[in-house]
């Protein structure tokens, strides 16, 4: 057999927890995938997050950095974990690394679908009729706000103990640059064209001065640029609450950084299961793909976690990096017919899942590989 002509070489971080497992599934269903389109995968497996630091001292590795750049896509699993949980400001921690590659590939869009499959209706927390119509994208700004502006802790500082004698202070910086929302809000626009033509920009310029300007270049954004598409501002805490009151109203939701890692897995939760959430960082290099749960140590290695979510994340690598659309629609529409057909992770059953049909990792993604 010849090779494929075409071929992507994919920068595989397991990371931590479940991560190495629910990678080993996407893996297969990519090399089966490979063999049904005649393309070729490659694939390049580098440390990130509590495995690189164990490894090597750093949550992100330079020669990680450097393979995730020399890649056409980079696929991350879950990274994290009590083991390296601290409040040491000197130590590292795995969420450095996330945001470290991101900043490093230039990633300043993240993007998260949340759609409803209809056999997993019973699994959400929200009465089935709440459901109905829910398809929306959140559009996140990922290198700006809190969790990139100066940080620090102060020792002596007066005023900051009890009875207002010297003690310690510490700061976290919201800022934002009109650039940066200026692209995001470009990003989200162009998708919002096509699909429903709406979107919801979540602030919360009530209160905050980077909110106002984010206000401000959105609105600035939407005249010059994007009139056809209708724009509706909202605050955070109503989005909050509209999200489970209403959520087929969203179509897009442009948000910062904080706020949308929030809201993104609050809505997680219409799917039944952050096992169900894919994601897709995009910008200026390498794109990178993620499902949006943690690394769930206290199922690592019991072979039962969700590899669903890895595998809706390949989808939109497919999408996105590869421009092979009938390839993703093809796994969709698999991963659609497992559903159906009533297969479950312990995660998305209900009370009345018949104990056969309640199936591990390896067996879930055998079965999508199987029927690709």
């Amino acid at each position: 057999m010849s090779a494929p002509e075409t071929s992507y070489r994919i920068c595989l971080l397991p990371g931590d927890g479940i991560g190495p497992e629910i990678t080993a599934e996407a893996v297969k269903v990519l090399d089966s995938l490979g063999a049904v389109e005649d393309v070729g995968f490659t694939f390049d497996e580098a440390l990130l997050g509590g495995a690189a630091i164990d490894a090597t001292g750093s949550p992100l590795p330079d020669e990680t950095l450097a393979k995730a750049k020399a890649a056409d896509a980079v696929l991350l699993a879950a990274i994290g974990g009590p083991k390296w949980d601290t409040t040491d400001p000197d130590q590292p921690r795995p969420e450095q690394g996330l945001l470290g590659i991101r900043k490093g590939l230039g990633l300043y869009a993240n993007l998260r679908p949340v759609r409803i499959f209809a056999p997993l209706r019973d699994a959400s927390s929200l009465k089935p009729e709440f459901l109905e119509g829910v398809d929306m994208l959140i559009v996140r700004e990922l290198t700006g706000g809190l969790y990139f502006g100066a940080r620090g802790r102060e020792t002596g500082v007066a005023g900051a103990a009890t009875g207002g004698g010297a003690g310690m202070r510490a700061f976290d910086t919201m800022e934002y640059h009109e650039y940066e929302i200026e692209r995001i809000a470009r990003s989200a626009f162009e998708a919002a064209r096509g699909r429903r033509g709406l979107v919801h920009s979540v602030d919360k310029a009530n209160v905050l001065e980077s909110s106002r300007l984010w206000r401000a270049v959105v609105h600035r954004v939407h005249a010059a640029e994007f009139a056809d598409v209708e724009l509706v501002d909202q605050l955070v805490d109503n989005t909050a609450m509209q999200l489970i009151r209403n959520p087929a109203q969203f179509d897009v939701i442009l948000t910062e950084n904080m706020f949308g890692d929030i809201l993104s897995d609050e809505a997680s939760m219409l799917t039944g299961s952050l096992g169900m959430l894919a994601s897709a960082s995009l910008g200026d290099g390498t794109a990178l793909y993620e499902p949006s749960h943690g690394s769930a140590p206290d199922i690592a290695g019991l072979g039962v976690a969700n590899p669903l979510a890895m595998l809706l994340s390949v989808e939109m690598m497919l999408r996105y990096s590869f421009a092979m659309d009938a390839a993703a629609d093809r796994l969709a529409g698999v991963i659609s017919g497992v559903l159906d057909d009533g297969w479950r992770t312990r995660d998305i059953a209900s009370p009345d899942t018949p104990a056969d049909r309640i199936i591990g990792t390896i067996a879930m993604g055998d079965l999508v590989a199987e029927r690709l």
